[in-house]
């Protein structure tokens, strides 16, 4: 029988999301590919087990708490072939540029749903499942607004800061009780089409290596589930070595 990981936020499949849930599969969890666009979430499934793993999609839209609370339940109901989710990340969000004085209430409120109020929905249906087994993994996904704020993009940090106390709060309460929560800062931009089809000019500007790679930053995210209890990380944070901080 497989653990189960959940990964919540796969959109491109030259996304993070979709590289954690190949990287999961290849570990060999069942891995439950989760987001708001079925098309994307299929595709990721059906590249896992292609190469031998098992996954299934299950498209949701996480600021609903009715859909958070049924994917898990979903997720943590046991049959023949996989155990309940040991490992859970939430890698939702948002970003756009927005001139503060443009920045209208509804949108400055949706970006702090999609990217904070999902993450404490996905957070505490996940912590409330994993108590009773005394055990589990739980990853949030952050960014450099995580940490402080720029200019346009108030909205953004407020919603990425906002998830990172989260983040800090579950883990003081539910370290000791056996779940691993841990927050990733991604330091930089992300290669992949977004970036390149919509900010060309910042890509040429880095150069080669000067953006993360999907794959590698896994690596973190599967070293953090994998630490021993006496020597927890509550926060990592990872950018190109080019990047400026």
């Amino acid at each position: 029988m497989k653990p189960t990981a959940v990964v919540v936020g796969v959109g491109a499949e030259t996304g993070l999301g979709a590289a954690l849930c190949r990287r999961f599969g290849t570990e060999g969890h069942h891995v439950l590919v989760v987001g708001r666009t079925e098309e994307r979430l299929v595709m990721v499934a059906n590249q896992i087990r292609d190469a031998g793993g098992s996954a299934e999609a299950v498209p949701i839209d996480a600021t609903n708490e009715q859909e958070v609370v049924a994917l898990l339940d979903k997720a943590f109901s046991t049959n023949s072939q996989r155990l309940p989710p040991d490992l859970l990340v939430f890698n939702v969000g948002a970003n756009r540029q927005i001139d503060f004085l443009s920045l209208e209430a509804q949108e400055f409120e949706r970006f702090w749903r999609v990217g904070c109020f999902g993450g404490f929905l996905v957070g505490r249906e996940a912590a409330r499942r994993m108590m009773p087994l005394g055990r589990g993994t739980i990853l949030f996904t952050g960014a450099s607004a995580s940490l402080r704020g720029k200019p346009h993009y108030a909205h953004f940090a407020a919603a990425k800061a906002g998830l990172r106390m989260v983040a800090q709060s579950m883990a003081r309460e539910f370290g000791p009780k056996g779940i691993h929560v841990g927050h990733i800062v991604i330091d930089g931009g992300i290669d992949g089409p977004v970036l390149r089809e919509n900010w060309p000019t910042i890509v040429q500007d880095k150069g080669a290596d000067g953006m993360l790679e999907a794959d590698a930053i896994t690596d973190a995210f599967w070293m953090l589930h994998r630490q021993h209890s006496s020597a927890w990380t509550q926060e990592i944070d990872l950018r190109p070595f080019k990047e400026v901080f």
